[in-house]
């Protein structure tokens, strides 16, 4: 965990897609913003003239498969997270999100290509202290089966996600990380998003995962991976449910310092415990670089993760 100067781009980097729910082409830059100003998308091509939409919780509009932002007319970019974990993960406080369609691309699935966008910009810091949202007490939320808790962590950053899909194949899945960028591109960028066959129909019907495909996700039957080229890493599952965890909770608008724990969690469980906090004065207070520094430890540990009960191995190379 970084504490000393807020940071932004040194120049524009473009990437171009397709979005994995609207299936339609997307170009999005990502460009340099002042300080303070955090993470704003700019939705072009539209009639009339571009409109701005905050990166904020305040903003989510839906949360169904993806996270939806927008204003009082509507939906104006959808499946925001991956590039916002991408952002938020390198340690990038201030952007522009320039994208000429209602959907983040999907690329490869993951935040790869944002994380190689970031690095073709470039970051550069910014005169001003970074400033965080500490977390004072824990915040909690259930949804069903389903259970997100905020709570005090001295160490920075701190995700503990598990997954337990009656799905054979994915099973029971939990994975501890402390945020850094090293560790953010080292074992969170390159995890695909997944998806299971027989809800293929179901989506589709309702109006999602029209530009899904084996390029851009990772697909299971009852019995087996699809995907010819294997996993990424014997994890990957859970690995992207970190990623996503950390391009909702993004939408604080601020840096974290505390621990997110997540149960069969997604997109609206993140949001309803982030909104949870934000709406309890009392859980949390703003604190400046410096102080933050003085508030925290230091945690010396690398990111763990189960598999059905076995310490999980990365597969393939630790590139983004």
């Amino acid at each position: 965990m970084r504490f000393s100067r807020q940071t932004t781009l040194r120049a524009q980097a473009t990437v171009v897609g397709v979005g994995v729910h609207s299936g339609l082409p997307v170009t999005l830059t990502l460009g340099p913003a002042p300080v303070d100003a955090g993470l704003a998308f700019v939705r072009t091509g539209l009639e009339g003239c571009d409109r701005e939409v905050q990166a904020t919780a305040e903003q989510v509009i839906a949360t169904d498969f993806a996270t939806v932002l927008g204003d009082r007319d509507g939906a104006l970019v959808s499946t925001a997270e991956h590039v916002l974990a991408a952002l938020r993960g390198m340690g990038v406080d201030n952007a522009t999100i320039e994208i000429d369609g209602p959907e983040v691309p999907i690329m490869d699935g993951s935040a790869a290509a944002f994380v190689a966008a970031i690095d073709q910009a470039g970051i550069v810091s910014q005169p001003a202290q970074r400033r965080f949202i500490q977390i004072l007490k824990p915040v909690s939320v259930a949804i069903g089966d389903s259970f997100g808790e905020l709570r005090p962590y001295a160490g920075g950053f701190r995700a503990e996600v598990e997954i337990n899909f009656a799905n054979p194949v994915i099973g029971r899945q939990a994975y501890t990380f402390e945020l850094s960028p090293e560790r953010f591109r080292r074992e969170i960028a390159r995890a695909r998003t997944f998806g299971l066959m027989c809800d293929q129909a179901r989506l589709w019907s309702a109006g999602f995962a029209r530009g899904a495909s084996f390029e851009n996700t990772v697909v299971f039957d009852e019995e087996r991976l699809l995907n010819s080229e294997g996993l990424r890493y014997a994890d990957e599952c859970v690995r992207h449910k970190v990623l996503d965890v950390v391009g909702d909770l993004a939408l604080a608008g601020l840096p974290l310092l505390g621990a997110y724990r997540s149960v069969r969690g997604g997109h609206k469980l993140n949001h309803a415990v982030l909104t949870a906090l934000l709406a309890d004065r009392t859980a949390w207070r703003v604190v400046e670089g410096e102080a933050a520094r003085r508030t925290t430890r230091p945690v010396v540990e690398v990111g763990s993760g189960i598999v059905g009960g076995r310490i999980a191995a990365a597969y393939g190379p630790d590139v983004s």
